[in-house]
C-alpha cells in the first residue's frame, strides 16, 4: 500500500459508502468524458484498492456481491437470448460470428504467445480478445436507433454467437483444473471434459423436463405478484448457479441455464426489465473487487504488450469481420460499421480472466494485462462508434478492397427497380409504413427504402417495391429510382437523417421535391432553410388531428351556452 494513502474506517457499512461515493464521482467524470462506467468502475476499484486508498482489500470483502452480480448477468444472457435472431439472419450471422471468434482468438493466441506468455495465458487472452462488449454495444446502438439498422441486427448476432461461445468456454475450463501432478495427462484431461459434459447433459435433461411441465406452471401463479415473481426468479438463477458449482461447472454456466429455461415465458421481458437496475448495481462490486485485485506496479508491468494486443483489437478485430462480412455480399459501409462496433473487449472477458485465477490457470498479471486491454478499447471503441459516420466518409475511398463488385447480400434486400416512380419513402417504421401504405392504396408509385430488413420484407411480401438502404448513407441516393420521382420523402424525424438526405440529393442534382420530417417548429424551420420543401411534424399534425376530433364531438360555442342557459332556467 502507497504510504500515508489508506483511509482508515472500521465499520464496513461506511467503508462501502465511501466506495459508493468515490464509484459516483468517477462515473460522472466518465460522462463528461463520454465513457462507459464500466471504465470509471475498473478505476474505482483500483483507487479504491489496497495499493492507494485502501477503502476495500483485494480478497474478500466484495467477493459475495461480485459474485452475484455475474450470476445476475448471466441469467439476463439466458433470458434474453434470442435464437430467432440468428434464425432470420440465417447462416450469414451463424458462419461470421464463429469466422470472427475462431479467427480472433487464433491470432491473439500467437501474438500473446509472440509476447512471451505461456500458451495458458495466451489461451486465455485469445479467447478475451475475440468477444466484444453486449452491455457497451447495445446502450450505443440504441442511443442511436441503430440496433434494427442492417450493421446493428449482425452485430447482435454476432454477439449471440459470442456469447454462446463464452458459456461453451465457462463449462469446460473448470474441467482442465490441475488437481496433481498426475491430471496433467492429456488422457485425464479428456476424462475430465467428458465427465463434465455428462454432467451438463444429464443436469440439463433435469432443467428442461422443470422448464416444460413445472415452470409454465409456476410461473402464471407466481406472476399474480410481481415482487414475488422478480424474487423467485432471483432465487431460480441463484440456486441453479450454486447447484452448477457443486457438479464441478461453473455459478455462470448455472445462473445461464437458469435464464434460458424463463426464456419461453411470456414474462421475461417483466423479469429482464426489473432485474437490469439489480444487475448494474451488483456488477459495480465486481468491478470494484477486480480493480482492487490489481497492483499498479502490476498494470506498468503490462502497458506495452497490453497496447500491441489493444491495437489488434480496435482495428484488426474489425479488419476481420469486414473481410468475412465483405467475401458474404455485403457492401463496405454495412462491414465497416459492423466491425468498428465490434471493436473491443468483453465484460465476459473479464469475468473468463477472473475464473482462470481463481482455477489456477493464469496469473495476476495475466489478469491485470487484461483488464488493461478492456480499458483501452472500451475506452477508444466508445468514441470510435460515436464517430462512425465521419470516420467511414474519411476511408471510403480505400474500403473497395472489402467489397465484392457485386454486394450479393444486399442486392437481395432489394426487389426490381420499377421504371416509374413517383414518390420514393425513405422508412418503414410506423408513421413512414402508414404513409406509405395510404399512398399505395391511392394508385401512387411508391418505391419505399429502410433499414430493418424485417420492415423491408414486410413491405415488399405485399407487392410492393422496395430495397435495403440506410438514409444516412451518402451512396444510397445514387442509387434510387429517382428519374421520373417528384417526391422523395424521409419518414425519419432525426435532424442528421435528414439533413444527410438533403445534402445527398443536392449532390447528385435531383431536382424533384424532398419532404422532410421533424420533431418540433424549431427543427422543422431549420429543414425549410436547408432546402426541404415540405416538412412534416407528426406530433403537431396528430394533436391537430385529435383537437379536431375532440371538437366534433361537443356542439359549437355559441350553442353550449344556449344548453346551459336553458337548463339553469
Amino acid at each position: 500500500m502507497l504510504a500515508g494513502t489508506s483511509i482508515e474506517i472500521a465499520d464496513e457499512f461506511g467503508r462501502v459508502a465511501m466506495l459508493l461515493t468515490l464509484v459516483g464521482v468517477l462515473g460522472a467524470v466518465a460522462l463528461l468524458l463520454r465513457q462507459p462506467l464500466v471504465v470509471a468502475f475498473l478505476v474505482a476499484g483500483i483507487v479504491g484498492g489496497p495499493t492507494v486508498l485502501g477503502l476495500v482489500g483485494s480478497g474478500e470483502d466484495l467477493e459475495t456481491f461480485s459474485k452475484l452480480g455475474i450470476a445476475i448477468l448471466l441469467f439476463l444472457v439466458g433470458l434474453k437470448l434470442d435464437i430467432g435472431i440468428i434464425k432470420g439472419m440465417g447462416p450469414v450471422t451463424l458462419l461470421a460470428g464463429v469466422v470472427q471468434v475462431v479467427f480472433t482468438a487464433g491470432v491473439g493466441l500467437l501474438l500473446a504467445h509472440w509476447q512471451g506468455w505461456s500458451w495458458a495465458v495466451s489461451g486465455y487472452v485469445a479467447l478475451a480478445l475475440s468477444f466484444s462488449s453486449t452491455i457497451i454495444i447495445i446502450k450505443l446502438l440504441g442511443d442511436r436507433r441503430e440496433i434494427d439498422a442492417l450493421h446493428g441486427r449482425l452485430a447482435v448476432g454476432i454477439l449471440i454467437i459470442q456469447d454462446i461461445v463464452v458459456i461453451l468456454a465457462l463449462i469446460l475450463l473448470p474441467a482442465l483444473q490441475m488437481r496433481g501432478q498426475d491430471d496433467s495427462g492429456v488422457v485425464h484431461i479428456a476424462q475430465q471434459v467428458g465427465l463434465v459434459l455428462l454432467k451438463a447433459v444429464l443436469a440439463g435433461g433435469a432443467i428442461a423436463a422443470v422448464t416444460k411441465w413445472v415452470i409454465p406452471h409456476a410461473a402464471h401463479h407466481l406472476a399474480r405478484s410481481t415482487e414475488l415473481l422478480l424474487l423467485t426468479s432471483i432465487a431460480w438463477a441463484v440456486g441453479l448457479a450454486a447447484g452448477a458449482d457443486a457438479l464441478g461447472l461453473s455459478k455462470e454456466v448455472g445462473a445461464f441455464v437458469a435464464g434460458v429455461s424463463l426464456a419461453s415465458t411470456p414474462f421475461r421481458e417483466a423479469i429482464g426489465n426489473r432485474l437490469v437496475p439489480l444487475r448494474d448495481f451488483l456488477l459495480v462490486f465486481f468491478f470494484i473487487d477486480l480493480g482492487a485485485g490489481l497492483e499498479l506496479k502490476s498494470l506498468g508491468a503490462v502497458v506495452s504488450p497490453a497496447l500491441a494486443l489493444a491495437g489488434f483489437v480496435l482495428v484488426g478485430k474489425p479488419l476481420v469481420i469486414m473481410v468475412v462480412l465483405g467475401v458474404l455480399g455485403y457492401r463496405k459501409r454495412t462491414g465497416f460499421y459492423t466491425g468498428f462496433t465490434l471493436g473491443q473487449i468483453s465484460e465476459f472477458s473479464l469475468i473468463l480472466a477472473a475464473l482462470g485465477v481463481s482455477l489456477g490457470h493464469i496469473s495476476d498479471d495475466a489478469l491485470a494485462l487484461i483488464t488493461l486491454v478492456a480499458l483501452i478499447t472500451i475506452g477508444c471503441s466508445t468514441y470510435t462508434i460515436v464517430n462512425l459516420a465521419w470516420l467511414y466518409d474519411k476511408l471510403a475511398p480505400i474500403l473497395g478492397v472489402f467489397e465484392r463488385t457485386q454486394p450479393t447480400r444486399e442486392l437481395t434486400e432489394d426487389s426490381d427497380s420499377p421504371k416509374n416512380v413517383d414518390i420514393v419513402l425513405v422508412g418503414l417504421g410506423r408513421y413512414g409504413g402508414r404513409i406509405g401504405r395510404q399512398l399505395f392504396d391511392r394508385g401512387r408509385n411508391v418505391y419505399a427504402v429502410d433499414f430493418d430488413p424485417y420492415a423491408l420484407r414486410k413491405w415488399t411480401g405485399q407487392g410492393r417495391p422496395g430495397r435495403y438502404g440506410d438514409a444516412t448513407d451518402p451512396e444510397l441516393c445514387s442509387t434510387l429510382p429517382l428519374e421520373h420521382a417528384l417526391l422523395v420523402v424521409c419518414s425519419a424525424p432525426e435532424m442528421r437523417t435528414n439533413r444527410a438526405m438533403l445534402d445527398a440529393l443536392t449532390k447528385i442534382g435531383y431536382e424533384g421535391k424532398f419532404v422532410g420530417t421533424a420533431h418540433n417548429e424549431r427543427e422543422s424551420k431549420m429543414l425549410r432553410d436547408l432546402g426541404a420543401d415540405v416538412v412534416l411534424e407528426p406530433f403537431a399534425n396528430a394533436a391537430d388531428e385529435a383537437a379536431d376530433k375532440l371538437e366534433s364531438l361537443v356542439p359549437p360555442k355559441n350553442e353550449a351556452a344556449d344548453s346551459a342557459s336553458s337548463r339553469s332556467s
